[in-house]
């Protein structure tokens, strides 16, 4: 792998190659489109030669490596699938083929063409951002604790650049999608870090570190601090491991430190046994269940590389859910930072408890203009749509339009799911003003209708007025197998969604 993507300066097809050459070609594509026939005549017609052999056929992802006579050392011809359904998402899996072909290659230098193989559905800017896309999620590697069997060695060995020229207009789009692939692959390498490393105090020193590199602010809620603010959420969770929780806050100041900001807040469970609701495997893959809070880390770090003019504040509720003397149980009651008092009938849907404390802090001391909260909070949410997007809940149309928009251009998909006063009334307790799970009606909407009571000063009686977005990522956030984008494991989902949004709002 390469230590990073780099970008160069705008090609022509007349220009100067080098020793490496990529050209993006749609399904059944039978004559190459004008535009290439002189670097075609560059490279000694191997290109429209090959394009008229039976091996070609342009699906996607499909890479031939061909070797001209003239103009470079290799050529590598990738499929981009019918043009009638050409889209960002095919081009970023094709990138993700090329960038695996160029890798095992060793190539250092790399020009790339194929905007005319789009048929104009996308601008350069575009096509730049999404090759950077799909190369930036196939450049991810996460080797810290690979041993002797596995050859150590190998992620101490020296490694060089991928230096990428495009067409004119597409290096802006690059440079966009090699800043925004830091933040990802920041979240996904903390999210794969295990949970006898990644605890609490090992998020907060990594927040601390980053922030001064990025410029921007860290503080930190500890545990003493958090009892002061009556976060009985937070601590409930947190109660019985020796890793006390935490709430993390990174701040990106903007243009104007003074003005309203957008709050983002990331559910950061590093590890969740379940408490006395025990899971029945005892937690097999539950170092994920701090996706939430590693893509906000991983988004406010794209925030600082792009240096939006936008004000962001990050919120991390970090603890770990485990099970001991000190361990919360099912019928205790809690009370949170807002006075909402809930009586746990789940030490399982623990997320909720982080959450709720954090966004009740968060609303109450940076009045923002906007919520947004991600988690990997129901299971509920993956049976209702599968692993193909997230479940998003929104009390404003404008948030819901304006993150649809960012998702369309990100291809990170979203589907929008009812929330009523009736789903708010199905979380009233008995003996306490919530439950934190009711019935398994509404069962990934429940989540959602819990933490409607924590969004601004009305929530704990009216549905949240401030404009608010759950995006419940339990579905995405990490994959059991390889998909056609993602490869097994975290994938820093909703670090180029969100950064989007933020970027044109």
């Amino acid at each position: 792998m390469y230590r990073r993507i780099k970008s160069a300066a705008d090609i022509k097809t007349t220009g100067r190659l080098s020793s490496a050459v990529a050209i993006f070609l749609s399904e059944k594509t039978t004559r190459l489109p004008a535009e290439y026939k002189q670097l075609d005549q560059q490279l000694g017609g191997v290109l429209s030669g090959y394009i008229k052999r039976d091996e070609f056929n342009g699906r996607v992802g499909d890479v031939a490596v061909l070797y001209p006579e003239s103009g470079a050392e290799r050529l590598f011809v990738v499929g981009l699938g019918k043009v009638d359904v050409m889209n960002g998402n095919q081009l970023r899996i094709a990138s993700k083929a090329l960038y695996r072909a160029v890798d095992s290659a060793n190539v250092s230098k790399l020009m790339v063409f194929g905007i005319d193989s789009m048929k104009g559905s996308l601008k350069p800017a575009e096509f730049g951002e999404a090759v950077g896309d799909g190369m930036g999620i196939a450049s991810f590697e996460f080797l810290e604790f690979k041993g002797a069997v596995s050859g150590s060695e190998k992620k101490n060995a020296a490694l060089k650049s991928l230096v990428v020229s495009m067409e004119k207009g597409c290096r802006g789009g690059l440079d966009r999608a090699i800043a925004m692939n830091d933040g990802v692959s920041t979240a996904r390498r903390l999210a794969a870090t295990p949970p006898n490393v990644a605890n609490v105090p090992y998020i907060e020193r990594y927040c601390r570190s980053t922030a001064k590199k990025l410029g921007l602010k860290c503080t930190v809620i500890n545990a003493a601090k958090a009892k002061q603010l009556g976060m009985g959420g937070l601590l409930a969770v947190g109660a019985g491991s020796e890793s006390k929780p935490a709430i993390i806050a990174l701040e990106w100041k903007g243009s104007d430190a003074k003005a309203d900001p957008i709050l983002l807040v990331g559910k950061s469970i590093t590890f969740d046994t379940g408490g006395y609701s025990l899971k029945p495997d005892g937690g097999k893959g539950m170092k994920y269940d701090k996706c939430g809070g590693m893509t906000v880390i991983g988004i406010m770090e794209a925030v600082a590389n792009l240096k939006l003019k936008q004000r962001v504040v990050g919120l991390i509720a970090a603890a770990e859910n485990m099970i001991d003397s000190e361990a919360y149980r099912v019928d205790d009651i809690i009370k949170f930072t807002n006075g909402v008092t809930c009586e746990v009938t789940n030490t399982d849907a623990e997320g909720r408890l982080v959450l709720a404390d954090a966004l009740a802090y968060g609303t109450k001391t940076y009045k923002p203009k906007s919520v947004i909260d991600m988690a990997t909070l129901t299971g509920g949410v993956v049976v209702a749509l599968g692993s193909y997007c997230a479940g998003v809940f929104a009390t404003d149309d404008k948030i819901m339009a304006s993150m649809q928009k960012a998702s369309q251009k990100t291809g990170e998909k979203i589907w929008r799911l009812p929330l009523w006063d009736e789903h708010r009334k199905q979380m009233s307790g008995t003996h306490a003003d919530l439950v934190n799970s009711a019935n398994r009606e509404a069962h990934p909407i429940q989540g959602a209708a819990f933490l409607s009571h924590f969004v601004g000063k009305d929530a704990p009686k009216l549905m949240p007025k401030m404009p608010w977005m759950h995006i419940d990522i339990a579905g995405v956030a990490s994959f059991d197998s390889d998909t056609a984008l993602y490869p097994k494991g975290p994938s820093g989902w909703g670090v180029r969604l969100v950064t989007e949004y933020l970027a044109n709002n």
